[in-house]
């Protein structure tokens, strides 16, 4: 059996998440049952960032096996042409039989974008948030910097979750203005459930006034989960690419 990877796009709007689930319209159930019609077989996918209801990516990474005689770039056109309009595989190539998109992953990077703007703009409504008041991007990009290194950051998921070790290595942590956008940048080895939106939301309260820079220090030593800011909006964050030693997609596209 060959063994495939894919590079995967979707907007999440319409999606409640990667994960199947029974009665649920899902990026993995409905990816999955598109190469199944394409490659005529049951097809199990493994998933490099499982990304929650709502959350966007424009590089996901997909891992796969497959008996065909199609070649990979068939097999991405295929079955792209049988998916629904918000979701592709826009690339796929061969790859080595040990090959597991989420084991073999090094690093993993998402983007969070807010329009911060009196007037909201429609046609940001489903890829960034709408914040009206006007917004410190130094003070933002002062506690981004706060972000990188090692944490525990435990105070950053839901207190009941799955996770049994919370420490990270945040490798990049930083907002740019973007576009007319304030966009918030982050990579590391892995994330927790809720990780990203939850530092988003408590970077927001001290960009506000209504948080101290200096809580976020303690926030990043193990805090509690009631202790740090909501969670913001999912329309705004996005699974922008993940990083391996050995994998081109070609097309300048990874």
């Amino acid at each position: 059996m060959a063994r495939y990877a894919g590079l995967v796009e979707y907007d999440g709007t319409d999606f409640a998440g990667w994960v199947a689930q029974p009665g649920l319209r899902t990026v993995e159930e409905t990816l999955a049952g598109a190469l199944g019609t394409v490659l005529r077989q049951p097809v199990r996918l493994t998933v490099a960032g499982r990304t929650d209801a709502g959350v966007h990516a424009s590089g996901q990474v997909i891992s796969f096996g497959a008996e065909t005689e199609l070649d990979p770039s068939s097999i991405s056109y295929k079955a792209t042409a049988v998916l629904p309009g918000d979701l592709a595989l826009r690339r796929c190539v061969a790859v080595s039989e040990s090959f597991d998109a989420r084991r073999d992953a090094k690093s993993r990077s998402y983007e969070y974008r807010i329009f911060n703007d009196p007037i909201r703009s429609p046609l940001e409504r489903l890829r960034a948030i709408h914040v009206a008041r006007r917004l410190d991007l130094g003070l933002l990009d002062k506690a981004a910097s706060l972000v990188r290194g090692e944490h525990d950051l435990r105070a950053f998921t839901p207190a009941k979750s799955h996770h049994v070790r919370f420490v990270r290595a945040v490798k990049e942590s930083s907002w740019e203005a973007r576009d007319g956008l304030l966009v918030y940048g982050i990579t590391a080895n892995s994330f927790l459930y809720g990780m990203v939106r939850s530092l988003v939301g408590t970077m927001l309260e001290v960009a506000s006034g209504s948080r101290e820079l200096s809580d976020l220090v303690r926030l990043l030593e193990g805090a509690k989960r009631s202790e740090a800011g909501p969670a913001a909006p999912a329309r705004g964050l996005t699974l922008v690419s993940v990083d391996y030693d050995n994998l081109d997609f070609g097309g300048g596209i990874q």
